[in-house]
């Protein structure tokens, strides 16, 4: 079990931050009215719906119903326990901080299968990078990465290092530190030999580039070939329960604060392009690992900013990849950009012949809007002396320059087609609006369609008068001590509708029967179950009258009570019917007594 922090250090930590803050690091917030308001960074969204109310330090997604203080949110973001929450509170707080607790209670945010899995990778990552530095052994694999034009602090930095020939010398290192065999095949280490008599290593002669978690931890290998007959030239670890390459960004743990810093992220093809790059001082890029973007990378990189420059390879392979990423995250609302590098060369090719500071200034610093982009991928391939290609490019533009809101865009691009081509401006302006027009009417139709569908969900937010007055309830509550003990002798005994409103008052009690003062932020701690949290982050974020109203609570009480009471009326008259069917007259009167004392008890 982890250790208790104290109460009074709980609220130094949360006073030592602002949430707004600390939330900005992962989320773009942009202020309306009195709260902050950007995309929730814990499901996709196109429509801001996450907020962060500044005056009460806690955070809501009308979306997705998460929501709680700083802790929750860290907790939720970084995948940690509450104290690595406040860990990270402490630092940027400046606030002194001391956890003690045994090894063995050790919790890192992961099941104790996987943080195995962890340790070992780290482990030997670390003999592998000491191995390409330190050693005789290493120095063949040193001189190619050096002749290569890897820097011995890029190398430190990005913590490469050199597996040995040997067939097994990562399964003795690790059985001997404890780790049994069967733990490193499932982290995908080492590999069962075909006659079931004992293991070999993975990774043999290789350059090892460590690849890391959102944290920073080492959670899988990429290992180049040193020999041209070593196939294949990148053996990667396979996908293991810590390591998913649809959902892992290179370098994303270490080019986060800069691609908040420079408002941008850099997107590459590979990791030696990300580490070409930062070499060359641009130092906020990130890469896709062998695979198409998905939606679990454009989810990270949105939760740090909404523009991207792609810098993938010109050949057509890197053009092809670049429409397909680009379209994924401007249809996510994300703004796009394209790099473009000269006929056949990769990013560290071009550092290489023409140095770093063109690199940044004519291919990062002159890319193209995607607009400019897309007319570029539909002429790439293209004779456009031959007449029908030529019709055909002009075509795909024209209706790709329909789908732009922006008009001034619209007739810039088209009057350089017509330039381009000595074609009539108006017989394109006119096709233009025709185009514009069919655009426009098929966008309509899908808003109306996206409209209805998502109308029923609307429909669920109006909540019934007998659970907002639950919830007005549990406002007073959570705020004044006092209240909640009048409140109960007010209710009569009577428990909440709503099962998770009173599972909320079970826990209430308990916080203050155990001395703690009335804090809202300090009782989401007190929390263990997330949907709790979010209904009283749902709650902090209503608009209630800070006055003390009696004749409001009253009001609401009696919401409650007559709510269960007509319920009860409605099971008695259920009661009822069955002895009129079963002709059992008493019976049915006696009901039908209880039904007008019911009614005559309602609160008016």
């Amino acid at each position: 079990m982890a250790a208790r922090i104290p109460e009074e250090k709980i609220s130094e930590l949360r006073q030592s931050v602002d949430i707004v803050d600390i939330i900005s690091e992962y989320v773009q917030l942009k202020k309306q009215g009195r709260n902050y308001f950007g995309l929730c960074p814990f499901h996709n969204e196109n429509t801001p719906s996450f907020s962060v109310a500044p005056e009460k330090q806690i955070f809501h997604c009308f979306g997705c119903g998460a929501g709680g203080n700083v802790f929750n949110f860290l907790m939720d973001a970084e995948g940690v326990t509450f104290q690595e929450a406040a860990a990270i509170i402490a630092d940027k707080g400046g606030i002194p901080l001391q956890i003690e607790q045994p090894d063995s209670q050790r919790d890192d945010g992961y099941p104790s299968e996987h943080q195995i899995m962890i340790d070992a990778h780290e482990l030997l990552g670390k003999l592998y990078h000491h191995l390409l530095l330190n050693t005789k052994e290493g120095a063949g694999a040193l001189d190619y990465l050096l002749s290569r034009g890897f820097s011995p602090e890029g190398i430190r930095k990005f913590k490469i290092g050199y597996s040995l020939p040997e067939w097994d010398m990562a399964v003795k290192y690790l059985t001997k530190r404890g780790f049994k065999e069967e733990e490193l095949e499932n982290a995908g280490l080492i590999i069962k030999k075909e006659n079931d008599d004992g293991f070999f290593d993975r990774f043999r002669n290789r350059i090892m580039f460590p690849l890391f978690d959102t944290k920073g931890r080492t959670i899988a290998f990429s290992a180049r070939a040193l020999e041209s007959d070593d196939s294949p030239k990148y053996l990667n670890t396979p996908e293991t329960a810590i390591f998913n390459k649809s959902s892992l960004l290179y370098n994303y743990h270490e080019a986060r604060s800069e691609i908040r810093r420079q408002g941008y992220a850099v997107l590459f093809e590979g990791f030696a392009d990300v580490i070409s790059a930062d070499q060359a001082n641009v130092k906020n890029g990130v890469a896709v690992m062998g695979t198409s973007l998905t939606n679990e990378h454009i989810q990270l990189l949105r939760r740090l900013t909404d523009t991207i420059i792609l810098c993938f390879d010109s050949d057509q392979a890197g053009i092809e990849a670049s429409n397909r990423a680009g379209s994924m995250l401007v249809e996510k609302g994300l703004e796009v950009k394209a790099a473009l590098l000269p006929k056949g060369m990769d990013p560290d090719d071009y550092i290489r012949k023409h140095g770093t500071e063109k690199f940044r200034t004519d291919v990062i610093g002159n890319s193209l809007a995607w607009t400019a982009f897309k007319l570029h991928y539909y002429r790439f391939g293209k004779n456009l002396k031959n007449e029908g290609e030529k019709l055909k490019y002009i075509e795909e533009v024209m209706n790709e320059l329909s789908k732009l809101d922006n008009p001034i865009e619209r007739d810039l691009y088209i009057r350089q087609i017509a330039e381009e081509f000595s074609l009539s401006l108006e017989v394109l302006e006119d096709q233009q609006k025709k185009l514009v027009q069919a655009e426009g009417k098929k966008q309509q139709q899908q808003k109306q369609a996206g409209s209805f569908t998502q109308l029923p969900q609307k429909r669920q937010k109006v909540m019934p008068a007998h659970i907002t007055a639950e919830r007005l309830l549990l406002a007073r509550m959570i705020r004044d001590e006092e209240a909640t003990y009048r409140i109960m002798t007010m209710l009569e005994d009577q428990t909440f509708y709503y099962d998770e409103h009173q599972a909320i008052i079970t826990y209430l009690l308990g916080y203050y029967a155990a001395g703690n003062p009335p804090d809202p932020l300090l009782f989401l701690d007190h929390l263990p179950d997330k949907k709790l949290r979010a209904i009283v982050t749902e709650i902090e974020m209503m608009s209630v009258d800070s006055e003390d109203n009696e004749q409001e609570l009253k009001d609401c009480v009696n919401y409650v009570l007559n709510h269960a009471k007509m319920l009860m009326i409605k099971e008695k008259q259920s009661e009822q019917r069955e002895a009129e069917r079963s002709n059992n007259v008493q019976k049915a009167l006696e009901i039908a007594q209880e039904i007008i004392s019911l009614r005559k008890s309602l609160s008016i």
